[in-house]
Protein backbone atom coordinates (compact mmCIF):
# COMPACT_ATOMS: atom_id res chain seq x y z
CA UNK A 1 0.00 0.00 0.00
CA UNK A 2 1.31 3.68 -0.96
CA UNK A 3 0.92 7.12 -0.88
CA UNK A 4 0.63 9.23 -4.07
CA UNK A 5 4.23 9.56 -3.91
CA UNK A 6 4.84 5.36 -4.24
CA UNK A 7 5.62 5.47 -0.59
CA UNK A 8 3.86 3.28 2.32
CA UNK A 9 2.14 5.82 5.16
CA UNK A 10 4.14 6.25 7.99
CA UNK A 11 1.33 4.26 10.46
CA UNK A 12 1.01 1.04 7.70
CA UNK A 13 0.57 -1.91 10.19
CA UNK A 14 1.09 -5.43 9.61
CA UNK A 15 -0.35 -8.07 11.48
CA UNK A 16 0.42 -11.89 10.03
CA UNK A 17 -0.85 -11.82 6.39
CA UNK A 18 -3.24 -8.63 6.55
CA UNK A 19 -2.47 -5.13 6.22
CA UNK A 20 -3.75 -1.94 7.28
CA UNK A 21 -3.07 1.77 6.85
CA UNK A 22 -4.73 4.18 8.82
CA UNK A 23 -4.60 7.33 6.18
CA UNK A 24 -4.64 11.18 6.52
CA UNK A 25 -6.82 12.92 4.65
CA UNK A 26 -4.44 14.21 2.10
CA UNK A 27 -3.56 10.18 1.57
CA UNK A 28 -6.65 8.94 1.06
CA UNK A 29 -6.17 8.53 -2.85
CA UNK A 30 -4.91 4.95 -2.28
CA UNK A 31 -3.60 2.46 -4.75
CA UNK A 32 -3.63 -1.18 -3.93
CA UNK A 33 -1.68 -3.81 -5.63
CA UNK A 34 -4.70 -6.49 -5.00
CA UNK A 35 -8.29 -5.38 -4.90
CA UNK A 36 -9.71 -3.48 -1.88
CA UNK A 37 -11.94 -4.95 -0.02
CA UNK A 38 -14.35 -2.19 -0.63
CA UNK A 39 -16.95 -1.40 2.45
CA UNK A 40 -19.85 0.28 0.88
CA UNK A 41 -21.28 2.28 3.55
CA UNK A 42 -20.42 5.08 6.16
CA UNK A 43 -18.94 4.11 9.29
CA UNK A 44 -17.01 5.48 12.25
CA UNK A 45 -13.74 4.90 12.87
CA UNK A 46 -12.43 1.48 15.09
CA UNK A 47 -9.95 2.00 17.06
CA UNK A 48 -9.12 -1.87 16.92
CA UNK A 49 -7.10 -3.76 14.43
CA UNK A 50 -7.31 -7.33 14.32
CA UNK A 51 -8.03 -10.25 11.81
CA UNK A 52 -10.63 -12.48 12.36
CA UNK A 53 -10.39 -15.95 10.52
CA UNK A 54 -13.37 -18.59 10.52
CA UNK A 55 -11.56 -21.79 10.03
CA UNK A 56 -14.49 -23.01 8.28
CA UNK A 57 -14.69 -20.92 6.04
CA UNK A 58 -11.26 -19.18 5.53
CA UNK A 59 -10.38 -15.29 6.02
CA UNK A 60 -13.00 -13.35 6.90
CA UNK A 61 -11.61 -10.00 6.89
CA UNK A 62 -10.58 -7.23 9.72
CA UNK A 63 -12.44 -5.44 11.84
CA UNK A 64 -12.10 -2.16 9.67
CA UNK A 65 -14.27 1.21 8.52
CA UNK A 66 -13.87 3.35 6.08
CA UNK A 67 -15.69 6.57 5.39
CA UNK A 68 -16.04 6.51 1.22
CA UNK A 69 -18.92 7.37 -1.34
CA UNK A 70 -21.15 4.54 -1.67
CA UNK A 71 -19.86 3.60 -5.13
CA UNK A 72 -16.13 3.56 -4.47
CA UNK A 73 -14.47 1.86 -7.38
CA UNK A 74 -12.76 -1.37 -5.58
CA UNK A 75 -8.57 -0.71 -5.66
CA UNK A 76 -9.02 2.90 -5.18
CA UNK A 77 -10.36 5.09 -1.72
CA UNK A 78 -11.41 8.09 -2.00
CA UNK A 79 -12.80 10.37 0.17
CA UNK A 80 -12.28 13.94 1.17
CA UNK A 81 -12.11 15.53 4.33
CA UNK A 82 -12.54 12.04 6.38
CA UNK A 83 -10.21 8.96 7.54
CA UNK A 84 -10.38 5.82 5.84
CA UNK A 85 -9.31 2.42 6.59
CA UNK A 86 -8.41 0.45 3.60
CA UNK A 87 -7.32 -3.14 3.98
CA UNK A 88 -5.49 -5.82 1.56
CA UNK A 89 -6.40 -9.49 1.70
CA UNK A 90 -3.65 -12.13 2.13
CA UNK A 91 -2.62 -13.83 -1.38
CA UNK A 92 -5.94 -16.18 -2.34
CA UNK A 93 -8.84 -14.70 -0.21
CA UNK A 94 -10.21 -12.78 -3.35
CA UNK A 95 -10.52 -15.86 -4.88
CA UNK A 96 -12.35 -16.98 -2.02
CA UNK A 97 -14.51 -13.92 -1.39
CA UNK A 98 -15.22 -14.28 -5.39
CA UNK A 99 -16.62 -17.88 -4.95
CA UNK A 100 -19.16 -16.60 -2.66
CA UNK A 101 -20.19 -14.16 -4.17
CA UNK A 102 -22.57 -15.17 -6.35
CA UNK A 103 -20.44 -15.09 -9.85
CA UNK A 104 -21.50 -18.74 -10.97
CA UNK A 105 -23.20 -17.42 -14.63
CA UNK A 106 -26.33 -17.00 -13.67
CA UNK A 107 -28.67 -13.79 -14.27
CA UNK A 108 -30.65 -12.59 -12.01
CA UNK A 109 -33.84 -10.53 -11.94
CA UNK A 110 -34.58 -7.97 -9.04
CA UNK A 111 -38.14 -6.76 -8.28
CA UNK A 112 -38.61 -4.25 -5.83
CA UNK A 113 -36.13 -1.78 -5.23
CA UNK A 114 -37.38 -0.12 -1.93
CA UNK A 115 -35.82 0.11 1.79
CA UNK A 116 -34.81 -3.23 1.90
CA UNK A 117 -34.96 -4.45 -1.88
CA UNK A 118 -32.56 -1.24 -2.74
CA UNK A 119 -29.83 -2.63 -0.64
CA UNK A 120 -30.04 -6.44 -1.72
CA UNK A 121 -29.95 -5.71 -4.79
CA UNK A 122 -27.08 -3.59 -4.34
CA UNK A 123 -25.24 -5.93 -2.79
CA UNK A 124 -25.53 -8.55 -6.03
CA UNK A 125 -24.63 -6.00 -8.37
CA UNK A 126 -21.10 -4.45 -5.91
CA UNK A 127 -19.81 -8.31 -6.67
CA UNK A 128 -20.28 -8.52 -9.78
CA UNK A 129 -23.66 -10.24 -10.40
CA UNK A 130 -25.50 -9.78 -13.87
CA UNK A 131 -28.30 -8.29 -12.59
CA UNK A 132 -31.59 -6.31 -14.60
CA UNK A 133 -33.76 -4.32 -11.81
CA UNK A 134 -37.48 -3.37 -12.20
CA UNK A 135 -39.58 -1.09 -9.66
CA UNK A 136 -42.71 1.08 -10.48
CA UNK A 137 -40.78 4.06 -9.51
CA UNK A 138 -38.56 4.57 -12.86
CA UNK A 139 -36.48 6.73 -11.22
CA UNK A 140 -35.19 3.74 -8.97
CA UNK A 141 -34.63 1.62 -12.07
CA UNK A 142 -32.32 4.65 -13.65
CA UNK A 143 -30.56 4.93 -10.82
CA UNK A 144 -29.48 1.46 -10.72
CA UNK A 145 -28.93 1.47 -14.73
CA UNK A 146 -26.46 4.07 -14.59
CA UNK A 147 -24.65 2.15 -11.73
CA UNK A 148 -24.01 -0.81 -14.32
CA UNK A 149 -27.39 -2.73 -13.88
CA UNK A 150 -29.88 -4.26 -16.81
CA UNK A 151 -33.30 -2.48 -17.00
CA UNK A 152 -35.36 -5.43 -16.54
CA UNK A 153 -38.81 -4.30 -18.17
CA UNK A 154 -41.90 -5.97 -17.24
CA UNK A 155 -41.88 -9.01 -15.10
CA UNK A 156 -42.79 -11.48 -17.33
CA UNK A 157 -39.39 -10.85 -19.93
CA UNK A 158 -37.28 -10.64 -16.33
CA UNK A 159 -38.84 -14.65 -16.04
CA UNK A 160 -38.21 -14.92 -19.75
CA UNK A 161 -34.61 -14.11 -20.10
CA UNK A 162 -33.21 -14.41 -15.89
CA UNK A 163 -32.44 -17.55 -14.84
CA UNK A 164 -33.66 -16.87 -11.04
CA UNK A 165 -35.93 -13.64 -10.14
CA UNK A 166 -36.19 -12.20 -7.11
CA UNK A 167 -38.97 -10.32 -5.71
CA UNK A 168 -39.13 -7.97 -2.71
CA UNK A 169 -42.52 -6.27 -2.00
CA UNK A 170 -44.33 -4.67 0.26
CA UNK A 171 -47.47 -6.89 0.49
CA UNK A 172 -48.73 -10.41 -0.39
CA UNK A 173 -50.88 -8.67 -3.06
CA UNK A 174 -48.09 -7.09 -4.38
CA UNK A 175 -46.42 -9.88 -4.71
CA UNK A 176 -49.48 -12.08 -6.13
CA UNK A 177 -49.59 -9.23 -8.92
CA UNK A 178 -46.11 -9.91 -10.08
CA UNK A 179 -46.58 -13.56 -10.27
CA UNK A 180 -49.45 -13.18 -12.42
CA UNK A 181 -47.41 -11.31 -15.01
CA UNK A 182 -44.60 -14.06 -14.66
CA UNK A 183 -46.22 -17.51 -14.93
CA UNK A 184 -46.88 -17.65 -18.49
CA UNK A 185 -43.09 -17.20 -18.66
CA UNK A 186 -41.74 -19.93 -16.30
CA UNK A 187 -40.22 -23.04 -17.61
CA UNK A 188 -37.50 -25.54 -16.63
CA UNK A 189 -34.92 -24.62 -14.59
CA UNK A 190 -36.14 -20.96 -13.51
CA UNK A 191 -36.01 -19.95 -10.08
CA UNK A 192 -38.30 -17.72 -8.18
CA UNK A 193 -37.13 -16.01 -5.05
CA UNK A 194 -39.61 -14.94 -2.80
CA UNK A 195 -38.00 -12.05 -0.09
CA UNK A 196 -41.03 -10.14 0.83
CA UNK A 197 -42.49 -10.73 4.30
CA UNK A 198 -45.26 -12.83 3.60
CA UNK A 199 -47.54 -15.53 4.33
CA UNK A 200 -47.34 -19.25 4.41
CA UNK A 201 -49.99 -20.12 2.82
CA UNK A 202 -49.62 -17.41 0.30
CA UNK A 203 -46.32 -18.24 -0.77
CA UNK A 204 -46.50 -21.82 -1.31
CA UNK A 205 -49.89 -21.00 -3.31
CA UNK A 206 -47.54 -19.16 -5.49
CA UNK A 207 -44.16 -21.19 -5.13
CA UNK A 208 -46.55 -24.47 -6.21
CA UNK A 209 -47.68 -22.45 -9.48
CA UNK A 210 -43.87 -22.63 -10.25
CA UNK A 211 -42.97 -25.67 -9.36
CA UNK A 212 -45.45 -27.03 -11.75
CA UNK A 213 -44.58 -25.42 -14.38
CA UNK A 214 -41.32 -26.73 -13.96
CA UNK A 215 -39.31 -24.09 -12.36
CA UNK A 216 -38.47 -23.89 -8.51
CA UNK A 217 -39.47 -21.39 -5.87
CA UNK A 218 -37.98 -20.33 -2.19
CA UNK A 219 -38.68 -18.16 0.41
CA UNK A 220 -35.98 -15.97 1.51
CA UNK A 221 -36.83 -13.03 3.40
CA UNK A 222 -34.07 -11.08 5.30
CA UNK A 223 -33.41 -10.45 9.40
CA UNK A 224 -31.17 -7.90 10.99
CA UNK A 225 -32.35 -4.35 9.70
CA UNK A 226 -31.80 -1.90 6.87
CA UNK A 227 -28.29 -1.32 7.99
CA UNK A 228 -27.25 -4.75 7.50
CA UNK A 229 -28.85 -5.29 4.32
CA UNK A 230 -26.80 -2.16 2.81
CA UNK A 231 -23.35 -3.74 4.27
CA UNK A 232 -24.25 -7.27 2.67
CA UNK A 233 -24.21 -8.41 6.27
CA UNK A 234 -27.88 -9.35 6.94
CA UNK A 235 -29.66 -13.06 8.06
CA UNK A 236 -31.36 -14.66 5.22
CA UNK A 237 -33.51 -17.88 6.42
CA UNK A 238 -34.44 -19.82 2.71
CA UNK A 239 -37.39 -22.34 2.64
CA UNK A 240 -36.92 -24.79 0.04
CA UNK A 241 -36.12 -28.49 -1.29
CA UNK A 242 -31.79 -28.97 -0.59
CA UNK A 243 -31.18 -29.05 -4.00
CA UNK A 244 -32.45 -25.82 -4.84
CA UNK A 245 -31.00 -23.89 -1.84
CA UNK A 246 -27.38 -25.43 -3.04
CA UNK A 247 -27.88 -23.73 -6.76
CA UNK A 248 -29.13 -20.18 -4.68
CA UNK A 249 -26.86 -20.47 -1.80
CA UNK A 250 -23.87 -18.33 -3.71
CA UNK A 251 -26.45 -15.43 -4.31
CA UNK A 252 -27.79 -15.50 -0.85
CA UNK A 253 -23.96 -15.68 0.37
CA UNK A 254 -23.44 -12.30 -1.78
CA UNK A 255 -26.73 -10.60 -0.13
CA UNK A 256 -26.50 -11.95 3.65
CA UNK A 257 -23.52 -12.81 5.98
CA UNK A 258 -25.65 -15.57 8.24
CA UNK A 259 -27.61 -17.97 5.83
CA UNK A 260 -30.21 -20.79 7.28
CA UNK A 261 -31.87 -23.17 5.83
CA UNK A 262 -34.87 -23.70 7.25
CA UNK A 263 -36.52 -26.37 5.82
CA UNK A 264 -39.19 -26.73 3.02
CA UNK A 265 -41.27 -24.04 1.21
CA UNK A 266 -43.69 -21.57 3.38
CA UNK A 267 -41.12 -22.37 6.56
CA UNK A 268 -39.17 -19.39 6.13
CA UNK A 269 -41.82 -16.71 5.99
CA UNK A 270 -43.14 -18.72 9.51
CA UNK A 271 -39.62 -17.74 10.89
CA UNK A 272 -39.26 -14.44 9.69
CA UNK A 273 -42.69 -13.66 11.28
CA UNK A 274 -41.47 -14.98 14.40
CA UNK A 275 -38.68 -13.02 14.73
CA UNK A 276 -40.39 -10.07 13.71
CA UNK A 277 -42.41 -10.34 16.23
CA UNK A 278 -40.23 -10.75 19.07
CA UNK A 279 -38.23 -7.88 17.69
CA UNK A 280 -41.70 -5.63 17.88
CA UNK A 281 -42.49 -6.60 21.38
CA UNK A 282 -38.78 -5.46 22.45
CA UNK A 283 -39.81 -2.14 20.92
CA UNK A 284 -42.76 -1.66 22.41
CA UNK A 285 -40.98 -2.90 25.96
CA UNK A 286 -37.85 -0.62 25.31
CA UNK A 287 -40.14 2.04 24.55
CA UNK A 288 -41.70 1.54 28.45
CA UNK A 289 -38.45 0.90 30.15
CA UNK A 290 -36.86 3.98 28.84
CA UNK A 291 -40.10 6.12 29.47
CA UNK A 292 -40.64 4.72 33.05
CA UNK A 293 -36.37 5.67 33.57
CA UNK A 294 -36.80 8.91 32.99
CA UNK A 295 -40.19 9.42 34.75
CA UNK A 296 -38.44 8.00 37.65
CA UNK A 297 -35.32 10.43 37.68
CA UNK A 298 -33.04 8.32 35.53
CA UNK A 299 -30.58 10.13 33.68
CA UNK A 300 -31.34 8.49 29.59
CA UNK A 301 -27.51 8.15 28.74
CA UNK A 302 -27.44 6.00 31.96
CA UNK A 303 -29.90 4.27 31.78
CA UNK A 304 -29.46 3.05 28.19
CA UNK A 305 -26.25 1.85 28.99
CA UNK A 306 -27.50 0.05 32.14
CA UNK A 307 -29.95 -1.92 29.84
CA UNK A 308 -26.68 -2.37 27.77
CA UNK A 309 -24.88 -4.04 29.90
CA UNK A 310 -27.34 -5.89 31.62
CA UNK A 311 -29.51 -9.36 30.74
CA UNK A 312 -31.99 -7.08 29.72
CA UNK A 313 -29.63 -6.35 26.51
CA UNK A 314 -30.94 -7.26 23.51
CA UNK A 315 -30.09 -6.11 19.33
CA UNK A 316 -33.29 -4.10 19.25
CA UNK A 317 -32.10 -1.65 22.63
CA UNK A 318 -28.98 -1.55 21.42
CA UNK A 319 -30.21 -0.29 17.70
CA UNK A 320 -33.65 1.22 18.01
CA UNK A 321 -33.15 2.58 21.40
CA UNK A 322 -30.54 5.09 19.98
CA UNK A 323 -32.38 6.45 17.42
CA UNK A 324 -35.56 6.93 19.69
CA UNK A 325 -33.25 8.89 22.35
CA UNK A 326 -31.41 10.40 19.27
CA UNK A 327 -34.97 11.93 18.22
CA UNK A 328 -35.20 11.00 14.67
CA UNK A 329 -36.65 7.11 14.94
CA UNK A 330 -35.11 6.24 11.58
CA UNK A 331 -35.07 2.80 10.84
CA UNK A 332 -36.73 3.11 7.72
CA UNK A 333 -39.79 0.72 8.92
CA UNK A 334 -43.01 2.23 9.27
CA UNK A 335 -46.14 1.52 11.90
CA UNK A 336 -48.25 -0.45 9.19
CA UNK A 337 -45.18 -2.67 8.47
CA UNK A 338 -45.34 -3.75 11.96
CA UNK A 339 -49.12 -4.43 12.74
CA UNK A 340 -48.89 -6.25 9.09
CA UNK A 341 -46.06 -8.85 10.32
CA UNK A 342 -47.91 -9.06 13.81
CA UNK A 343 -50.92 -10.00 12.20
CA UNK A 344 -48.94 -12.80 10.02
CA UNK A 345 -47.69 -13.79 13.53
CA UNK A 346 -51.02 -14.06 14.76
CA UNK A 347 -52.05 -15.70 12.12
CA UNK A 348 -49.47 -18.96 12.17
CA UNK A 349 -50.81 -18.54 15.88
CA UNK A 350 -54.02 -19.37 15.06
CA UNK A 351 -53.57 -21.66 12.62
CA UNK A 352 -51.91 -23.64 15.39
CA UNK A 353 -53.83 -23.32 18.12
CA UNK A 354 -51.97 -21.08 20.11
CA UNK A 355 -53.74 -18.99 22.70
CA UNK A 356 -51.95 -15.70 22.85
CA UNK A 357 -52.03 -12.86 25.12
CA UNK A 358 -49.20 -10.21 24.36
CA UNK A 359 -49.95 -10.67 20.49
CA UNK A 360 -53.27 -9.25 19.85
CA UNK A 361 -51.77 -6.36 22.46
CA UNK A 362 -49.17 -5.27 20.26
CA UNK A 363 -52.01 -4.93 16.98
CA UNK A 364 -53.95 -2.96 19.51
CA UNK A 365 -51.10 -1.00 20.37
CA UNK A 366 -50.31 -0.15 16.55
CA UNK A 367 -53.79 0.15 15.67
CA UNK A 368 -53.47 2.79 18.01
CA UNK A 369 -50.05 4.52 16.66
CA UNK A 370 -51.68 4.34 13.02
CA UNK A 371 -54.71 6.17 14.24
CA UNK A 372 -52.66 9.22 15.67
CA UNK A 373 -49.51 9.37 13.28
CA UNK A 374 -50.38 7.59 10.30
CA UNK A 375 -49.40 4.02 8.93
CA UNK A 376 -46.63 5.59 7.40
CA UNK A 377 -45.01 7.04 10.76
CA UNK A 378 -41.63 5.42 11.49
CA UNK A 379 -42.42 2.32 13.83
CA UNK A 380 -40.21 3.70 16.82
CA UNK A 381 -42.46 6.63 17.29
CA UNK A 382 -44.52 4.32 19.01
CA UNK A 383 -42.55 5.74 21.83
CA UNK A 384 -44.83 9.24 21.14
CA UNK A 385 -48.03 7.93 22.83
CA UNK A 386 -45.78 7.26 25.87
CA UNK A 387 -44.58 10.87 25.43
CA UNK A 388 -47.68 12.43 25.11
CA UNK A 389 -49.33 10.61 28.18
CA UNK A 390 -46.81 11.44 30.58
CA UNK A 391 -45.39 14.86 28.98
CA UNK A 392 -42.28 13.67 28.79
CA UNK A 393 -39.22 14.02 26.18
CA UNK A 394 -37.52 10.53 25.19
CA UNK A 395 -34.38 11.80 24.14
CA UNK A 396 -30.94 12.21 25.04
CA UNK A 397 -27.53 13.51 23.57
CA UNK A 398 -24.69 11.58 22.08
CA UNK A 399 -26.77 9.45 19.75
CA UNK A 400 -27.30 8.92 16.11
CA UNK A 401 -29.99 9.72 14.23
CA UNK A 402 -29.30 6.33 11.67
CA UNK A 403 -28.07 2.76 12.90
CA UNK A 404 -25.14 2.15 10.44
CA UNK A 405 -22.88 -1.18 10.38
CA UNK A 406 -20.27 -0.94 12.25
CA UNK A 407 -18.95 -4.73 10.81
CA UNK A 408 -16.97 -5.18 7.45
CA UNK A 409 -18.83 -6.74 4.68
CA UNK A 410 -17.92 -10.59 4.43
CA UNK A 411 -18.36 -13.58 2.66
CA UNK A 412 -21.80 -15.13 4.09
CA UNK A 413 -21.48 -18.72 5.52
CA UNK A 414 -24.41 -21.10 6.08
CA UNK A 415 -25.55 -21.62 9.63
CA UNK A 416 -25.90 -25.13 11.10
CA UNK A 417 -28.75 -25.61 13.52
CA UNK A 418 -27.83 -26.09 16.86
CA UNK A 419 -27.87 -29.78 17.87
CA UNK A 420 -28.42 -31.05 14.29
CA UNK A 421 -26.26 -32.69 11.75
CA UNK A 422 -23.72 -30.49 9.29
CA UNK A 423 -25.47 -30.57 5.69
CA UNK A 424 -23.85 -27.65 4.33
CA UNK A 425 -20.63 -24.77 4.28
Amino acid sequence: MTDDMGHPPPNCQQRGDFKAAVLRPDQISVHLPRPLIAIPFRFCEVPAFHDRTDPAHGPRGINAAVTVPAESSKGVASAPNAVAYALQAPEGAESAMAASQGRTGMKVGFIGLGNVGGKLSSSLLRNGVDIAVHDLDAGLVDAFVERGAGRGGCPADMMDSCDAVITCLPSPAASDAVMQEMLPKVRDGRIWMEMSTTDEAEVKRLGVMVIERGGAAVDCPVSGGCHRAATGNISIFAGCDRATFERIAPLLKTMGRRILHTGGLGSASILKVVTNYLATANLVTCCEALVTSKAAGMDLNTAFEAIRISSGNSFVHETESQVILNGSRDISFTMDLVKKDVGLFQQVADKAGVPLEISPMLVRIFEDGIARYGERELSPNIVKRLEEATGLDIRAPGFPSEILDDESEEPGHEVEPMGRPKTGG
